[in-house]
C-alpha cells in the first residue's frame, strides 16, 4: 500500500543533510592516517599468528597475509567512501545501521563489538604468551590463564578511569615495535642465517590451495585496524583524497612487512622450533626469531617489546569495543544503562565491564586459533557489508540525498562484487565453525532488537528498503520519492501544495524543467477546479505528465 502521510516516509531525504564534516576540525593530514592506520595494525597478527598459519601452511605462510590484503583492499575503500559521506563516531556500525536500518545495525553492531572483543583477548593471549618466557628470568611461576585474566582485569580498570591518552601511548609503542622487528629482519639477512628456499610456498594441489585460503582468513584479523581512522573522516584534511590514500599506504607498508617478517622467520626458526613439546604451534613466535638471530638478550628485549604493544592494542581493543555498545545503547538499540557514564571518571563504565566479562569468558572458553578465527570471519563479514553499503547507496543516493561522499570508490560495481565474493570465500574456506560464529552473533543481535530495540526507536525507510523497491518494483519507488517531495513541500502542512510549492518539490527531486512557465502549466492542468491547489494525486498525475513530455 502507498505511503499517504509524512510519517510514513521518514527517512526519505531529497536534499544533503547531516554534514557533520563541517562541524569538525580538520587536522590530520596524509602521514596522521598513515600513522593512525599502521598503530591500529600492527600487533597480534605479527606476534602471535604466524606459528598458526606456519602449522597449516609450512614456509609459505606469508603469502597468506599477501592474499588476506588481497581480501581486505575493497572493504578499505568503500569504507572510505562511507566514511566520508557519514564522518562520524561510531565507524562501521553507523554507516551499517544508516544504510540498512537499525535491525541489521544491531545484528551488525553486536558482531562488530565481538570481533573487536576477541582481538583484544588474542592480543592478551600473545601477551601472556610472552611473559612466560620473562619468567625464566624472574623466577616465577604464573600460567598463561591467570597472566591474561589478571592483564585483562588491570587494562579493565584504565579504561573505566579514563585515560585519555592511550592513543599517544600506542603509536610510540607501535613505532617502537615496528623498528624492533625490521631490524631483527636485516639483522638476520645480513648475517647470513636466512634460508629463504624454507619459505617457498607449496601450491601444487587444488587441497594445497585450499589450506592457502583457510590460512589467509586466519590472519585477516592482522588488518582489522587498518580501517579505524575512518571513524575520525570528520577530523581529516581533505578526507577524499588523504583518507583513501592513507588507507592505502599503511595497508601496503603492513603488508610488505608482515609478508617480510613472516618469510624471514620461516628462513630463520628451524621448522621443529615453530612447535612447543606437546606439537602445538609456539604462541611466541617473534621470541623465538630474535633468540636464534642475537641470542637470549635480544630474545627478552623482543618480549618485553611484545609485551608492552599486545597490552597497548588491547587497551584501545576494549575502548573500541566498549563503544559499540555505547554507540547501540545511544541509539536505544540497546538498554539505557550502557549509555550511562561513571559519575567521577565520565566513561561507560557498565559497557567496558561487560566487554571484559566476555573477554574473560573467551580467554578461558576458546583457544587460540580459534580466537584468531572468530575475530577474522566477524571482521570479513563486515568488509563484504562494506562493499554491499556502497553498491545500496549508490542506487539509491537520489531517495535519500543525504550521501555525498567526498570520496568514491573506483571500479563500481566490479571492486564492490570482487570483494563480496572474495570475502565469501574466505568464509567458506574457514569452515563452519566461523560461519556458525557469525549465525550466532547475528541471532543474538535479532532477539535483541525484537525484544528491545524496535520498541524503542522511530520507524524510518532505510536505503536498503528504498535498494530493494527499486529493483522489484521501481516504479512504486519513484512514486514513493516523489510522495515524500510533496510533503517536503507542503510547509503548511494541509496536504495542498501552491504554485510555489509545487515549484519547490520539483527542484527538489532533480525534475525541473529550463522554462519556468511550462511547470506553471503543468500546475494549473492538474488543478482541475482552478483554485490554485493540488492535492497528491493530481500532483502525482502532474509528475507523471511531465516525465512522459520529457521521453
Amino acid at each position: 500500500m502507498r505511503p499517504v502521510g509524512p510519517k510514513d516516509l521518514a527517512g526519505i531525504v531529497l536534499t544533503p543533510i547531516e554534514t557533520v564534516s563541517d562541524t569538525l576540525e580538520r587536522k590530520l593530514g596524509l602521514i596522521s592516517v598513515v600513522v593512525i592506520s599502521l598503530s591500529a595494525m600492527i600487533g597480534s597478527g605479527l606476534f602471535v599468528l604466524p606459528a598458526l598459519a606456519y602449522d597449516m601452511v609450512g614456509g609459505g605462510a606469508w603469502l597468506a597475509y599477501v592474499l588476506a590484503a588481497l581480501v581486505v583492499i575493497p572493504g578499505a575503500l568503500n569504507k572510505s567512501e562511507l566514511a566520508s559521506a557519514m564522518p562520524t563516531s561510531g565507524g562501521s556500525y553507523v554507516y551499517i545501521e544508516r544504510v540498512f536500518g537499525p535491525m541489521f545495525g544491531t545484528m551488525t553492531g553486536l558482531a562488530l563489538w565481538a570481533s573487536f572483543l576477541l582481538k583484544a583477548a588474542f592480543a592478551l593471549i600473545g601477551f601472556s604468551a610472552y611473559l612466560m618466557f620473562i619468567q625464566s628470568y624472574l623466577g616465577t611461576e604464573v600460567s598463561s590463564v591467570q597472566a591474561a585474566l589478571g592483564m585483562l582485569v588491570l587494562i579493565s580498570l584504565i579504561n573505566i578511569l579514563g585515560v585519555k591518552r592511550i592513543k599517544s601511548v600506542q603509536t610510540p609503542v607501535v613505532a617502537l615495535s615496528i623498528l624492533m622487528l625490521v631490524g631483527l629482519t636485516v639483522w638476520a639477512i645480513l648475517n647470513g642465517d636466512a634460508d629463504y628456499s624454507r619459505a617457498r610456498p607449496t601450491l601444487e594441489t587444488t587441497e594445497d590451495w585450499v589450506t592457502m585460503g583457510e590460512a589467509a582468513a586466519l590472519v585477516l584479523v592482522s588488518y582489522a585496524g587498518v580501517t579505524k581512522v575512518a571513524a575520525i573522516g570528520g577530523e581529516i584534511k581533505n578526507p577524499g583524497k588523504n583518507l583513501p590514500s592513507g588507507i592505502m599506504s599503511s595497508l601496503i607498508i603492513g603488508t610488505v612487512l608482515y609478508a617480510v617478517l613472516v618469510a624471514t622467520m620461516a628462513a630463520v626458526i628451524p621448522p621443529e622450533a615453530f612447535f612447543d613439546s606437546h606439537g602445538h604451534p609456539i604462541e611466541d613466535p617473534v621470541r623465538a626469531f630474535a633468540e636464534i638471530v642475537g641470542g637470549s638478550s635480544v630474545a627478552l628485549f623482543a618480549a618485553v617489546v611484545a609485551i608492552l604493544t599486545m597490552t597497548s592494542m588491547s587497551l584501545a581493543g576494549i575502548l573500541a569495543a566498549s563503544r559499540y555498545l555505547f554507540a547501540m545503547s545511544r541509539d536505544s538499540l540497546l538498554p539505557a544503562s550502557l549509555e550511562d557514564l561513571h559519575q567521577k571518571y565520565d566513561t561507560p563504565h557498565v559497557a567496558i565491564i561487560i566487554t571484559g566479562l566476555a573477554m574473560a569468558w573467551a580467554l578461558v572458553s576458546i583457544d587460540v586459533h580459534q580466537v584468531a578465527e572468530f575475530a577474522s570471519g566477524f571482521q570479513i563479514m563486515a568488509y563484504m557489508l562494506m562493499c554491499v553499503s556502497v553498491l545500496v547507496m549508490r542506487k539509491a543516493t537520489r531517495s535519500h540525498a543525504w550521501y555525498q561522499p567526498e570520496y568514491r570508490a573506483p571500479l563500481h560495481p566490479f571492486l564492490q562484487v570482487f570483494g563480496i565474493l572474495t570475502g565469501g570465500s574466505l568464509l567458506y574456506f574457514m569452515g563452519i565453525e566461523a560461519v556458525i560464529g557469525a549465525a550466532a552473533a547475528g541471532a543474538v543481535g535479532w532477539m535483541i532488537y525484537v525484544g528491545y530495540g524496535k520498541r524503542h526507536i522511530s520507524q524510518r525507510i532505510s536505503p536498503w528498503e528504498t535498494f530493494r523497491l527499486m529493483n522489484s518494483a521501481p516504479e512504486r519507488a519513484e512514486e514513493r520519492r516523489r510522495t515524500a517531495a510533496f510533503f517536503a513541500a507542503d510547509t503548511w502542512g494541509n496536504k495542498l501544495l501552491t504554485l510555489r510549492q509545487f515549484t519547490s518539490a520539483v527542484d527538489a527531486l532533480g525534475m525541473r524543467a529550463d522554462d519556468p512557465d511550462k511547470l506553471r502549466v503543468y500546475f494549473h492542468a492538474a488543478d482541475d477546479n482552478g483554485d490554485g491547489l493540488i492535492h497528491l494525486e493530481q500532483y502525482l498525475m502532474a509528475l507523471e505528465t511531465m516525465a512522459s513530455d520529457e521521453e
